[in-house]
């Protein structure tokens, strides 16, 4: 999402599994199993599913968004800020691994401890409805999440994530996809996706069943809304939990050996393209 996106309109907060002290703790985390990916890396190598970017590049990224995130909350901002004008967020001067990795541990470290001390509750702006700080500890854990994938896709790094965060993961990411701010985004995308007997079932094959770990996608009306239920549907996408998720961020193709994909792929493809930051 655009950093200068303009104010959304306020309303829905998103409501994630955990609480605001287990975010933290889990963004430390990731934080830390992302740079592991990192350390003795090619940093030069690209990365298969952002092919403009390097390694470096990569992580420039997301040290930038970590920082730029909790500048929004240490600041109580009420708009965007200029990312330019936020101390060290274009990255160490040295070029080095170590200080790249040194780097993004600050950032992580300085973005949790303005986290914390706001608690969940405290006024921040955000691209969504949700204008509180809590918005951002569970956006940033999955935006670690995600790019973690992308860094393990280049170097071949083993890659999981534990169930109850998978979950919470794609339930975020559908919640934001229904918000009527990203359908303005991507109304250009829209056309022939949303219509009558247009629906996807995601199925989580490996999860506990407390997860609850199924999800249909309503596409019948104008945008999207979501639930999470057994339902028979247009295109049924079944796969182990951590897959499922890389699959719904376009990091895992439909046709791996590891997911299972039943009924209209063409649609299931159309909502990939719709539903992208990029």
């Amino acid at each position: 999402m655009s950093r200068n996106e303009p104010h959304a309109r306020p309303g829905v907060v998103l409501r994630g599994a955990f609480d605001h002290a287990q975010y933290c703790a889990e963004l430390l985390a990731e934080g830390e199993r992302f740079r592991a990916v990192l350390r003795g890396a090619d940093l030069t190598a690209k990365v298969p599913s952002c092919p403009d970017w390097t390694l470096a590049d990569l992580a420039r990224h997301l040290g930038e968004a970590h920082r730029w995130a909790g500048a929004l909350v240490s600041s109580r901002a009420t708009g965007p800020i200029d990312e330019a004008a936020i101390p060290g967020v274009a990255g160490p001067d040295d070029d080095t691994p170590q200080a790249l990795d040194a780097w993004l541990a600050e950032g992580t470290e300085r973005t949790v401890a303005a986290l914390r001390e706001a608690g969940p509750d405290t006024a921040v702006w955000s691209w969504s409805t949700d204008h509180r700080a809590g918005f951002w500890a569970r956006r940033m854990v999955y935006e670690t999440v995600v790019h973690r994938a992308d860094a393990a896709l280049a170097t071949g790094a083993d890659y999981e994530v534990r169930p109850e965060s998978a979950a919470d993961a794609v339930e975020e990411w559908l919640q934001l996809c229904a918000l009527p701010v990203m359908a303005e985004r991507w109304a250009a995308r829209a056309d022939g996706l949303f219509g009558p007997g247009r629906t996807l079932h995601l199925h989580a094959t490996d999860a506990p069943p407390a997860l609850h770990a199924e999800w249909v996608l309503d596409l019948t009306g104008d945008r999207l809304t979501h639930r999470r239920a057994h339902e028979k549907a247009t295109t049924a996408l079944r796969a182990p939990l951590t897959d499922l998720l890389l699959a719904l961020y376009g990091r895992r193709s439909p046709t791996d050996d590891r997911i299972e994909l039943l009924g209209d792929r063409a649609l299931f493809d159309h909502w990939l393209t719709y539903a992208s930051f990029v």
